[in-house]
């Protein structure tokens, strides 16, 4: 195979606006701020990868801003001090930065696209993926009423989407569950708290929504608490799914060995790219634990890296890789990432991610810039 001669890394911040407002436990997002990757090989090809980070660090301790100092000031001098000469080689490089997993996967992310191309396969093919369709779910935001997120359901049913995910927190949650549950006897119906529950205070509520049928209730408790979550799953039937709690595979171990969950949601923004996700699917795999797809609201390339990553062959539960049009009036990527009335998005045949940029609207779209070289950089100390 073709080593990589990595010579330099571009970013852009962009800011694009949501169609319509989405609301979560720990707040309202109506615009992404979303730092763009571009790295470039010294044969002239360049692979593309996205932040996945926040404006604000609200989902984990991450933002935007964040992520964009620590790529310049370590991310791009450690590659050039290591000389990567291949895509799964990136995490060992960076493994002295301590977290800043979203800073780390949005460079990683990006040297797998690029290594992709040059080997002219598709991305999911290169990184072992069996699944030439996945299938697709969607996550909606609290609304204002039960009979409006009926509405919101009845849409997203008809769109074919094979499961529907519920956002959720204390006062939007039992009577919001029942009216979609009462309209929709049959289908795939999981909650998303956020981590926005207490064990104690609110395992009352949590066995409430035991009563739904629910395919799963996904990180109810705090992001670090394993063993409360272990204990809440004790009193549920409903398979518990972590989210937030799992950043590397060493918390998915501990989760599995305490019975901390049963499902687990596989993020490479979070987890740090494409290795490590990998590594935590082959656990999950190995168990007999389903694993699937979680969203971060990306732009088309970070819902293209999902697409390739969710091909993976313990991905068996639908995804939250939607359609760019269910979120973006526009997106940046050419052509529109689209569902099919199966609610199932086709594995691309090109090479790398498969979709690519549309460099005049992001141009558009940019904020700020900056460049690093991976050549002649020192590390500091």
């Amino acid at each position: 195979m073709q080593k990589l001669q990595l010579e330099r890394i571009e970013l852009r911040e962009i800011e694009l606006p949501l169609k319509s407002a989405f609301e979560t436990s720990f707040g309202v997002t109506t615009k992404r701020r979303v730092a763009l990757i571009r790295v470039v090989d010294a044969s002239g090809v360049a692979g593309f990868g996205e932040c996945t980070a926040m404006e604000r660090p609200l989902y984990n301790p991450e933002s935007v801003d964040t992520a964009w100092s620590v790529i310049l000031s370590n991310v791009a001098p450690m590659l050039s001090s290591a000389g990567v000469s291949k895509a799964e080689d990136v995490e060992n490089a960076l493994s002295a930065i301590k977290g800043n997993r979203m800073a780390i996967a949005a460079v990683e992310t990006a040297i797998w696209d690029l290594e992709a191309k040059l080997l002219e396969k598709p991305l999911w093919k290169h990184l072992g993926g069996t699944l030439t369709e996945i299938d697709c779910g969607v996550s909606i935001g609290l609304q204002e009423s039960p009979g409006k997120l009926v509405e919101v359901v009845r849409r997203e049913v008809a769109s074919g989407y094979q499961r529907i995910k519920l956002k959720i927190k204390p006062g939007k949650d039992v009577s919001f569950v029942a009216a979609v549950r009462n309209a929709f006897p049959d289908i795939r119906l999981s909650v998303d708290a956020n981590s926005a529950y207490q064990l104690e205070q609110d395992v009352d509520t949590m066995r409430e929504l035991d009563k739904f049928g629910l395919l799963m209730i996904e990180q109810p408790l705090a992001a670090g608490d394993l063993l409360d979550h272990s204990k809440l799953q004790s009193r549920l039937t409903t398979p518990i799914c972590l989210d937030e709690s799992i950043i590397c595979l060493r918390d998915a171990q501990h989760a599995l060995e305490m019975d901390a969950c049963r499902i687990i949601n596989i993020k490479l923004g979070r987890v740090g790219g494409h290795k490590a996700a990998r590594e935590i699917q082959e656990l999950a795999l190995s168990k007999g634990i389903p694993v699937w797809c979680g969203g971060m609201l990306e732009t088309g390339i970070g819902r293209a890296h999902n697409i390739a990553m969710s091909t993976l062959a313990g991905f068996t539960l639908p995804g939250d890789v939607s359609a760019s049009s269910r979120y973006w009036h526009q997106d940046i990527v050419e052509p529109p990432v689209t569902v099919s009335e199966r609610g199932t998005i086709k594995a691309p045949h090109t090479p790398g991610i498969g979709y690519a940029p549309n460099e005049a609207f992001v141009e558009e779209l940019t904020t700020r810039r900056a460049d690093a070289s991976l050549k002649d950089i020192s590390v500091g100390a």
